[in-house]
């Protein structure tokens, strides 16, 4: 019974939550299904360019679900503090597993797959270890004890989006923010670019990936668009802007100070990272 309210409770706090935050969306054109279509540049600004195949342009046209949809956890709850404009459609799985980071590695691996990229889907985990893809897909598993790890063979080649599926699992197991900062590389914050990734490791600690970005030609100033999962599990979201609603959910590259302020983390120009 209290449960039941509870739940009740819950998603009516999500719902208006949501609602209040698409109050504030002006760039939002509720017809698009994709990042590109959904999500409308302001007065004066042109997206950025983005060749044919390229990560950035694979991010923008990730599909999204229908607009007004809230983020849910892995276990199938509304997440209370619905920060969003917009709802990726890709799965988080049953398992309190595809974070924040894991969100990050989630886009990134897609992509090399769709693009049949397979060697250069790896990860770290956080002891060092290096989990390939590849390896996976000719059917090895990883065998973890304590801090070490080794392969094993278990199967024959596999190389179903299932099995592409379990290995990112592995992954999202062992690495984190802490591993996936050390593989990607510092980049300057002027010099960001869509699939760049703003992670600040720690225990917690948190990444967001820009996934997508517009440009004023008079003014130079850069505008871009920010995605993240977090904790617990939850549907991968492209963030509102709640520190400048009249941009929102665009975030302006040329502000002054070296703080980047999302909803749920306070990141600074120094954590901008990229594959």
């Amino acid at each position: 019974m209290y449960k039941k309210q509870y739940l009740i409770l819950l998603c009516c706090l999500s719902a208006l939550n949501f609602a209040a935050c698409q109050k504030n969306s002006a760039f939002i054109q509720a017809a698009g299904t994709t990042v590109e279509s959904r999500v409308q540049v302001p007065n004066g600004f042109e997206r950025v360019a983005a060749g044919p195949g390229s990560f950035a342009a694979f991010l923008r046209k990730i599909t999204l679900k229908p607009a007004g949809t809230g983020v849910f956890l892995y276990n199938g709850l509304p997440k209370l503090n619905q920060v969003h404009v917009a709802v990726m459609d890709i799965d988080v799985g049953n398992r309190d597993l595809q974070q924040c980071a894991d969100a990050v590695m989630r886009l990134r691996a897609e992509y090399l797959f769709a693009q049949k990229r397979y060697a250069d889907i790896h990860f770290n985990f956080t002891n060092g270890f290096n989990c390939t893809y590849t390896k996976w897909r000719e059917g090895y598993r990883v065998k973890v004890s304590g801090n070490q790890v080794s392969w094993y063979k278990k199967g024959t080649v596999d190389g179903t989006y299932k099995t592409f599926r379990s290995y990112l699992d592995m992954v999202y197991s062992y690495a984190g923010t802490l591993s996936l900062e050390k593989e990607l590389k510092p980049v300057k914050y002027n010099e960001m670019t869509i699939g760049d990734v703003l992670i600040r490791g720690g225990s917690p600690g948190h990444a967001v990936i820009v996934v997508d970005m517009a440009q004023n030609p008079k003014t130079g100033e850069k505008l871009f668009l920010l995605a993240q999962s977090y904790m617990p599990a939850q549907d991968i979201h492209i963030l509102q802007n709640l520190n400048d609603p009249k941009l929102s959910p665009w975030y302006s590259a040329n502000t002054g100070g070296e703080a980047v302020v999302t909803p749920e983390w306070d990141f600074v120009k120094g954590n901008l990272r990229r594959f």
